[in-house]
């Protein structure tokens, strides 16, 4: 008995293990090319020959403007995220705890808006967008982002709301709150491990749009993080440069771990204490 539970745990583990690994492998290459030399890098070993930062510095030559597109990606991604949660809160509070005809067909609506392809709906707003001036703007790239990320963000939001007891807020109006003030001083801060997972599933959306960026930006000094690496040229007409672009996909992917390393704590934190605290 002993030794089959050994077994099963060895086994559970071993799981984990390759789940990871599988995860993992991708990331461990594109790492592992990005620190190769340029002549290096169809080289199969799993640890560079020679460690080179070269590829990171052809990243950052003026030329590539990867410094500028990774201040619009973060420009981009963190407006969609800010107006994504606002909307999404104050909406997602309105559909859990108000009661009103259709609601069930008003949140399936909402989801179903989120299922359209981009592709469906880049030409029309390209059209939009040229007669009204937009083109070569942040909220070119905005608006058509929290299209997408907005009813996801309400679906999440309305979801946490409904698992949070009505008595929260009648116990706060009994002791003399106001309903917006039972909303801003209790359900929001309970309510913050689903704001934070759903602002990093949301960041994370929008850090990583390329059709809409590419669509409705002609100008290098407004594309985006992975228009530009798309974009990257190499030293010849011909040449693809593959280590920039892997040390660029290093770079791209420092921000998005981070910020789930910071916020992995506030959301294990809120969801350990729950309600009763």
């Amino acid at each position: 008995m002993i030794l089959t539970a050994k077994w099963r745990a060895g086994l559970l583990y071993a799981g984990v293990v390759a789940v990871v690994a599988y995860c993992l492998a991708p990331f461990y290459w594109m790492l592992v090319s990005s620190l190769r030399r340029a002549s290096d890098i169809f080289d199969t070993s799993l640890l560079p020959t020679s460690v080179s930062f070269e590829n990171y510095r052809a990243v950052f030559d003026t030329a590539q403007g990867f410094g500028r597109a990774l201040l619009n990606s973060l420009i981009v991604a963190g407006s969609t995220t800010v107006l994504a949660l606002l909307v999404a809160t104050f909406t997602a509070y309105a559909m859990a705890r108000l009661e009103f005809r259709f609601k069930r067909l008003i949140l399936t609506l909402v989801i179903a808006t989120s299922m359209f392809p981009v592709v469906s709906i880049v030409v029309p707003l390209l059209k939009l967008f040229t007669d009204i001036g937009w083109i070569n703007t942040y909220q070119a790239m905005i608006v058509p982002s929290m299209s997408f990320a907005l009813p996801l963000a309400v679906w999440n939001l309305t979801m946490f709301f409904r698992q949070m007891p009505d008595e929260l807020e009648h116990a706060a109006m009994v002791d003399g709150c106001t309903r917006g003030q039972a909303f801003r001083r209790v359900i929001i801060p309970l309510a913050a491990p689903g704001i934070f997972t759903t602002a990093i599933i949301t960041f994370i959306a929008a850090w990583n749009e390329f059709l809409i960026a590419l669509s409705m930006t002609n100008k290098p000094a407004m594309q985006t993080a992975p228009v530009a690496i798309s974009k990257f040229t190499g030293a010849t007409t011909y040449e693809t440069p593959f280590g920039s672009q892997m040390a660029a996909g290093v770079l791209v992917t420092i921000p998005l771990v981070v910020m789930v390393l910071l916020f992995q704590r506030r959301i294990v934190a809120g969801l350990t204490a729950g309600a009763a605290k």
